[in-house]
């Protein structure tokens, strides 16, 4: 998401004259886009800080003037104490207040101080965004597209609620008409970003409220765009009519991302997850009933509050299950403001970290084994530029696996059914193929 949003900067940007810069030194403006889900983050922000500073007074010392931004999570949340540590910050703006960048740097041209903007505004800042299309990364064959933001489940550990604010939806018809863009722009890919993207409910041209399959089913009918993938999910939002489309959308790829956390019911009660472990279990099935070549992947957090060798035994236990074929997994660490932060019965730091390299382990083992299991397949990949060495394509796979294979240079952008030779530590070999495997063939019709 903050990619996304990072690009949108951009384009806000734009007509004031600014764009890219290929390093702080070249730039009359710098902005830090910043995630406070994890713990240090802060620190880390500060310490970037202070190497910005030292540019800005090099180039303030040649007569040229650096504005410095930080936005994002870490700004909604620690604004002034940024600003209070280092005052030579010119703007700080949370994560939606970005569509004002243009009048904030506009004040503090005038004002010759800092500007800070975090609170969250009446109007939704997508309503404000530039409609032209933003120039795409490099390659320009996959894109992130927001349609979601914010988050009503205030699970304890969590603090997206208070830096992203209330969930809220965009409107079917900017949605659309944002991936015409930039499908006409080269997108063959999109991936749907939200806090809880299947919790989407934007208003639909019917002046009704669509939910995530009714913007997928309208999605797939834009002609030339050949894959759509969406996260983050949340197991309490997966409605029948999203399950279905995963059956009837040869569009929407066979991998999904579904966190879990963990697989104690204590602890996902702890958690205020809303669902028990069997729960998860269910729906999973019930996915892969509907799409049976269906892979998953999920998060996980351990050492949390409370949490027992029995709890982290269920979580594995979980895992061992339901086979992933890839998963994020974390200790637990206390975010400023959330419930979690003053809990009891904190887990000691050695026995968290044990526990996390036992399951990442375990984790590793089966996404090892499910890469293994590609070596001999044929599978559609969406060649998305070159890779490593000379002649060499890289690529996506409907699972997301990094796939490499020589080829020539018109083959990007398109998808073609490889073979696949050999499984390498985070990616995979192939050759092009002239045969397709007619399960997965569909997920590239």
């Amino acid at each position: 998401m903050n990619v996304y949003d990072s690009a949108r900067m951009a384009d806000v940007l734009r007509p004031l004259g600014y764009g890219p810069a290929n390093g702080a030194e070249d730039a009359d403006m710098v902005i830090l886009n910043t995630c406070h889900i994890r713990d240090r983050a802060t620190e880390k922000v500060f310490s970037e800080l202070g190497k910005l500073r030292v540019v800005k007074d090099a180039r303030a010392r040649q007569g040229r003037e650096t504005v410095l931004a930080v936005a994002g999570c870490v700004a909604q949340a620690e604004g002034q104490e940024i600003l209070a540590r280092a005052p030579y910050v010119d703007l700080v703006l949370g994560p939606q207040t970005y569509h004002r960048l243009p009048e904030m740097v506009a004040r503090a041209a005038r004002a010759g101080g800092s500007v800070i903007e975090t609170d969250f505004p009446v109007e939704q800042k997508f309503d404000f965004l530039p409609d032209e299309a933003a120039p795409q990364l490099p390659g320009g064959v996959t894109a992130f597209l927001t349609v979601q933001e914010g988050c009503d489940k205030f699970c304890s550990f969590c603090v997206v609620p208070y830096t992203r604010g209330a969930e809220a939806s965009r409107a079917v018809a900017a949605v659309l008409a944002e991936a015409r863009r930039m499908v006409a722009g080269g997108v063959r890919e999109i991936s749907l970003l939200g806090q809880n993207v299947n919790a989407y409910h934007g208003e639909g041209p019917d002046g009704g409220s669509w939910g995530l399959d009714r913007l997928l089913y309208a999605l797939a009918e834009i002609p030339g765009l050949a894959r759509l993938r969406y996260t983050t999910s949340h197991p309490r939002d997966m409605s029948d009519a999203l399950i279905a489309a995963h059956r009837d959308l040869p569009q929407l790829m066979p991998f999904l991302h579904l966190p879990v956390q963990s697989g104690s019911d204590r602890m996902l009660d702890a958690m205020n997850r809303g669902h028990d472990a069997e729960d998860y279990r269910r729906l999973v099935g019930r996915l892969r009933d509907a799409r049976p070549d269906l892979a998953f992947s999920s998060d996980f957090i351990v050492g949390h509050p409370g949490e027992t060798d029995a709890d982290f035994a269920a979580t594995l236990s979980l895992v061992r299950e339901t086979g992933f074929a890839q998963a994020y997994s974390f200790t637990w660490s206390a975010r400023p403001g959330t419930p979690a932060a003053s809990a009891p019965n904190r887990v000691a730091e050695a026995v968290a970290h044990a526990r996390l390299l036992e399951l990442q382990a375990l984790i590793r083992a089966q996404q090892d084994r499910f890469n293994a299991d590609s070596v001999g397949l044929t599978m559609p990949v969406l060649f998305t530029g070159h890779g490593r060495k000379p002649g060499q394509l890289s690529g996506r796979s409907p699972y997301l696996q990094a796939v490499h294979a020589a080829g020539p240079d018109t083959l990007i952008g398109t998808i073609r059914p490889v073979t696949i030779t050999e499984m390498l530590t985070n990616s995979l070999t192939a050759t092009l193929s002239p045969d397709a495997n007619p399960m997965l063939e569909r997920a590239c019709a």
